[in-house]
């Protein structure tokens, strides 16, 4: 009998180890994001919370084929950056920015010592373009930009989406092509027409119906005029494997798959932009499924105006267990420019959807 137990135990060991060196055929089968001749030279983006910040620093890091940004439930650039980051190694200068982004770039309970100080971020990002770690702040000016606050939102309050509007005012884009949306009592969500929770509401999966299409307003507000929307999108979303964009990355913080919406148009003949949406913190597809990405709206206005929507995932782990976008350097000092791992990935991801249709 113990003979017959110890064989049992070691032939379970054998396929253990089996099953962790060989992926399974469905990890095989994932597919790769195509190439579709894409325009990536009048690419935008937007995001709600942590994916609002990310929206943020990529148009800035990537101005030069950003045509504009939403920044929904998020504050201004490089918010979260202690004075003292720099002289921290490793993991402590993240845990010192994350007290000061909690505290201060959220909660607005750091505003009588002056967080966040709009005109100090400006000249660090204008410090940043000037040593060439993002892009020239001259290819920004003419971006568009839709700022959002809910009413109802207690996660980031007002105040800190009204300094992300002074932020780029201060930073010299035209007031003309900024629109500060504060007057929907939504939650910490991201609104739509009549998908989701009830409007006031924050809580998973952080989608909650307003009467309010903000994903068109969005999109009408950096492109301007766009043709109806469609009741069900006629497209395909696919999930792609995220793999080999960060395979060099080390420190990345990003799921092994994601999510591209892509209209049928786009997939065959047609040259399309490309939208970026970034989820917020908890609304990866791990913790939330994919309500955001199909609920949003994104995908409606895709068909008749020929984008192909991306939704990248960043993933869950014991330092960031709410799966939010790095907008405190969890991934390294270089978070903020075109260095950062997620940034430099989402990126690549734009260059692959630019390739020539094989």
């Amino acid at each position: 009998m113990q003979r017959r137990y110890a064989t049992t135990r070691a032939l379970l060991g054998v396929l253990a180890l089996s099953l962790i060196a060989a992926p399974s055929r469905a990890e095989d089968a994932i597919i790769q994001l195509p190439a579709l001749a894409a325009n990536i030279s009048e690419t935008s983006v937007s995001g709600i919370s942590s994916g609002a910040y990310m929206a943020g620093q990529f148009q800035i890091a990537h101005s030069k084929i950003v045509s504009g940004a939403a920044i929904i439930a998020g504050g201004p650039y490089g918010c979260a950056e202690s004075a003292f980051s720099d002289l921290m190694p490793g993991p402590g200068a993240a845990f010192l920015n994350l007290s000061k982004a909690i505290n201060g770039c959220m909660l607005n309970a750091l505003a009588v010592w002056g967080i966040p100080d709009v005109d100090l971020l400006v000249e660090k990002t204008k410090k940043l373009a000037d040593t060439g770690r993002i892009d020239p702040l001259a290819s920004l000016m003419e971006d568009r930009v839709y700022l959002f606050s809910g009413s109802n939102d207690r996660t980031v309050v007002p105040a800190i989406v009204a300094s992300a509007y002074e932020f780029y005012k201060r930073l010299g884009l035209k007031e003309a092509n900024l629109v500060y949306v504060s007057d929907k009592p939504a939650g910490h969500a991201f609104v739509t027409s009549d998908q989701g929770l009830a409007c006031e509401d924050t809580a998973k999966p952080y989608v909650v119906d307003c009467d309010y299409d903000q994903a068109g307003e969005v999109l009408k507000h950096i492109y301007g005029n766009l043709a109806p929307r469609v009741e069900t999108p006629g497209g395909t979303f696919i999930e792609f494997d995220q793999r080999p964009f960060f395979a060099d990355e080390p420190n990345h913080g990003m799921e092994k798959r994601g999510v591209a919406y892509i209209p049928k148009s786009c997939a065959e003949t047609t040259t399309c932009r490309v939208h970026i949406a970034f989820h917020g913190c908890a609304q990866n597809r791990t913790n939330t499924g994919e309500t955001f990405i199909r609920e949003s709206g994104y995908a409606n206005w895709a068909d008749n105006n020929a984008f192909i929507v991306l939704f990248p995932q960043a993933s869950s782990s014991p330092i960031n267990p709410q799966g939010c976008w790095d907008w405190w350097g969890y991934t390294g000092h270089d978070y903020l420019t075109r260095e950062a791992p997620q940034i430099d990935i989402v990126f690549k991801m734009l260059g692959r959807l630019s390739q020539p249709r094989s």
